[in-house]
């Protein structure tokens, strides 16, 4: 991921969650501002972006904790430094107070850093208060990675908190037994007959216990958790029913994946299990990957329906490190034992018709040479309508595998032909022009188009390589159902360095409404 979770952080990318008001400072709840959501994401406008969301019912109040990322757009780091809390009586009516700002890591746990106010949960204890299991890092630590889980109390959803445990965190690589995972994601359920249970973790490792009904005290040994396939963070433990149901964050790539193609993508997973802390059956996908990479939900029932909570970069200005909370539906399909999840259906806030464009490859498929594409790239990219200044690698299809060929091409197929009089491409590259390793700009390249054969479109040009901005090309009209650019790679002798592209338009004589669709109907051209 060039720059996710692993290589950025030290942190995760995974959930932020949010919380309350402010800390242990006494401080009365924070006044909330009104919002009015036209739909999804919540907050839409860009001057707060939320994430990790953690829904939380109490009385007639859906309540939703949610972190806060404040990366610049061309950052690739999550920022995050302080938890937020959305509250409505009717997520129908778009109603919602939104309190900012609410509480940083420091000003409830004394032992805590500052920044990194990564995912959490508010669940009620069985004594009526609000406890708050929150991912921070401790700022005296041995351990090789510091990120802990602390645990703070209140007597409302919203504050003000104080540490329940001011020792230091419950969780960590020290404590209460030694681990070397990285310490994050808590999920807690207070179970019908009392007793609490406590998941976490990132990366794949899964682990989960105990605690005793003072909601702090560990009651078992850490379990290595299994059986969920995929399993990367994000974990949501809840109940319906008897049965015991665990979303989580996917990434089990391939192209035949139920869960995504790409390695940087997530997809909502779920597992179900008999007891609270398993053994756990995977069954299925609940929520396929959206427009960010990482992946972060939490299901609650409220007021008889069941909600999704989850994160996408749909709001203005969004992206990986800018993400927002959404809210859709989740149905239940209880013809089968156990109860299955149906896979919830994103919506969005309505949106203005787009703008007439000359660019036809929205509707067609898109093939390349190096299929079956590599998990680190996603060929789907090359026709989204998306190029970002910081793009990770699923934004991009690439043709670098470490033995890179020398002419590789990417295709566009359209189910019924079509007339083309320019091309637009974005190169990416994190290598200078004439490099033999990593991704460089090719040293040329050109178009062809299928005609009982592929010829070589004429006129066009001239075929800039520039990276980070659109190269145009324009050439007189040709009526096609395929069209290829095809890369002369950049290197010396039998070594190359990969090609890499961002977004590819193909383009019409006149501006016409967009496409919605990729037709991946559209047969290939050769024969």
């Amino acid at each position: 991921m060039t720059t996710r979770k692993g290589e950025v952080r030290g942190a995760s990318l995974v959930a932020l969650a949010f919380i309350l008001p402010s800390a242990s400072l006494a401080q009365d709840a924070p006044e909330p501002e009104a919002i009015v959501s036209k739909g999804n994401p919540i907050l839409a406008d860009g001057r707060y972006y939320s994430t990790d969301p953690a829904p939380l019912v109490v009385g007639d109040t859906l309540y939703i904790l949610a972190g806060r990322d404040e990366a610049p757009p061309d950052v690739n780091d999550f920022i995050m430094n302080e938890w937020q809390m959305l509250a409505t009586q009717s997520p129908a009516s778009g109603q919602w107070r939104h309190y900012p700002a609410t509480m940083r890591p420091d000003a409830i746990f004394a032992w805590a850093e500052p920044g990194r106010a990564y995912a959490g949960q508010v669940v009620e204890g069985g004594d009526g208060r609000f406890y708050f299991y929150a991912s921070v890092i401790e700022e005296d630590s041995g351990a090789k990675d510091r990120f802990a889980i602390g645990v703070a109390v209140a007597d409302t959803p919203l504050g003000p908190w104080r540490d329940a445990h001011p020792a230091g965190p419950i969780i960590s690589q020290r404590v209460p037994q030694a681990n070397d995972i990285q310490n994050i994601d808590p999920t807690v359920l207070v179970d019908d007959d009392g007793r609490v249970y406590i998941y976490w973790g990132t990366f794949g490792q899964l682990r989960g216990m105990e605690l005793a009904r003072d909601m702090v005290t560990p009651a078992s040994p850490e379990h290595i958790i299994e059986g969920l396939m995929g399993f990367f963070e994000a974990p949501w433990l809840m109940k319906r029913k008897g049965v015991y149901y665990m979303l989580y964050a996917g990434n089990n790539a391939g192209p035949d994946s139920p869960c995504t193609p790409a390695v940087y993508h997530a997809c909502q997973a779920y597992g179900t299990a008999p007891s609270p802390l398993g053994p756990w059956t995977w069954r299925g996908v609940v929520l396929k990957p959206v427009s960010s990479t990482t992946s972060h939900a939490g299901a609650v029932e409220f007021d008889g329906q069941w909600y999704l909570a989850y994160h996408t970069a749909d709001a203005r200005d969004g992206g990986h490190f800018r993400r927002s909370v959404a809210l859709d539906r989740l149905e239940w399909d209880d013809s089968v034992s156990p109860a299955a999840i149906r896979p919830v259906a994103q919506t969005r806030a309505p949106m203005p018709a787009a703008a007439p464009t000359r660019n036809v490859a929205g509707a067609a498929g898109a093939a390349a040479s190096n299929e079956p594409i590599p998990v680190q790239y996603w060929i789907r990219a090359l026709n989204d309508g998306k190029v970002r200044k910081n793009p990770l690698p699923p934004e991009m299809w690439g043709s670098w595998t470490g033995k890179n060929p020398a002419r590789p091409w990417i295709e566009y197929r359209w189910h019924r032909p079509v007339t083309l009089t320019g091309s637009r491409i974005w190169f990416f590259a994190d290598q200078p022009a004439g490099a033999s390793v990593g991704v460089a700009p090719p040293r040329a390249w050109h178009l062809e188009y299928w005609d009982k054969g592929w010829k070589r479109v004429r006129g066009a040009g001239p075929y800039g390589a520039v990276p980070g901005q659109f190269q145009a090309v324009e050439f007189a009209a040709v009526t096609t159902r395929c069209v290829r650019a095809v890369f002369d790679a950049s290197g010396e002798g039998d070594t190359h360095a990969g090609v890499g592209v961002q977004e590819w338009e193909a383009l019409a004589p006149r501006a016409a409404a967009p496409s919605a669709e990729p037709d991946e109907r559209a047969a290939p051209c050769e024969g």
